[in-house]
Parts: structure tokens; sequence; C-alpha cells
């Protein structure tokens, strides 16, 4: 049995196959500007958002069914690891500041750079993160099944990393955020570009 703990603890409620975390008001992990203060992280980061996770060391395959009432921009449910406040990486499934909802992607190397994926209709989505060695793939699906290419990039990581679950509502006040059929598999995934 794994053992999870967290950064900004936070409501927690298990179900069956469903976690359900809580997104306390104006919450995220973001890196803003360009600025560095004095421990080398720009100044105007957030890291207040509840991040529920694991230690795994080496590579892993990470996925889970993502759901939640969208009220305000950036109000999001998202798979994330970090090896610290400098170096991590979000999935992301989030009410965008265009009006939709999308499977968005964070890779942070000190500054957060921010991409939209695709738009996905309805409050539900699969979304997938994989590390193989140096190189990491986030994958989203709308079933469950057949999963598509959000990213495939290179990232210097420390062998450990924390690899878990992240609940956030930046601009909102709030609310719940589901994740089902959490599934955390530490192998190598076969295929990084397809996902399995």
């Amino acid at each position: 049995m794994r053992k999870f703990q967290w950064l900004n603890e936070s409501g927690i409620k298990e179900e069956g196959n469903r976690l359900t975390l809580k997104a306390p008001a104006r919450t995220d992990i973001f890196n803003f500007g360009m600025k560095l203060g004095a421990d080398g992280i720009p100044e105007d980061s957030v890291h207040n958002a509840p991040f529920y996770y694991t230690l795994v060391k080496g590579d892993f395959v990470l996925k889970a069914r993502v759901s939640l009432k969208f009220v305000s921009d950036y109000d999001a449910g998202a798979l994330l690891f970090m090896q610290d406040l400098k170096t991590w990486v979000k999935l992301a499934f989030e009410q965008t500041d265009f009006g939709t909802r999308a499977v968005v992607s964070v890779v942070t190397r000190v500054h957060s750079d921010d991409a939209n994926g695709c738009n996905v209709e309805g409050e539900t989505v699969w979304l997938q993160m994989a590390r193989a060695g140096d190189h990491f793939a986030l994958h989203y699906s709308l079933d469950g099944e057949r999963y598509d290419m959000v990213r495939v990039f290179r990232l210097k990581a420390a062998r450990t990393l924390k690899v878990g679950l992240l609940a956030q509502s930046p601009l909102g006040e709030g609310g719940d955020r589901v994740f089902e059929h959490v599934s955390l598999e530490e192998r190598t995934i076969g295929n990084l570009r397809s996902g399995v």
C-alpha cells in the first residue's frame, strides 16, 4: 500500500475507486514572473494548491479519470509530478480564459510555461503522465482506452519525484475535484507518443 502525503493539506474523501480533493479558494501552483527571489523562484509564484502525492523512484505511469464542476477560469483537477518548487510538471483538465474546457499542460524549469491543448466537451476526461528516464509524456483520453498525445519532452529531473493529484482554483472560490480509477504503475511506458 502506497503512502501518500500532502503539500498544502486540504479536505479529502475516499469512496471506492473515487478520490475527491477539495480545492480551496484562490489556490494554484504556478511560477510567474521573470524576476527571481532570493530562493531562486520567480517572485510572483504561487504554491498554495493542495497536492496529494507519493514518492516514486524511476519510471512510472500515472492515470486517472478527472471531473469537476467548472465555475471560474482556471478551475482544474490535475496530475502533477514535482522534484521541487523549481522543477515540476502539471497536466490539468481546466476551464480556460477563452470560455472552453481544455487539457492544459505546464512544464516548469524555474519558470512555468502554459500550453492549452485540445478543448473537451463535458466535465470529464482521462489524463495520463509517464516517465521514461529523462523523457516524459502527457496524454488524454475521452474513453479511458485510446490516449492521444498532449506533449512529449525531455527534462533533467531527480530519480525520485513526488507524483500525485492536484486541486486548484486560482481565481475562484474552490470546489471538489474528483479523481476516479487512479492508477500508478512503476514501469516504463512502451511508446511515449502513443501512450501505451
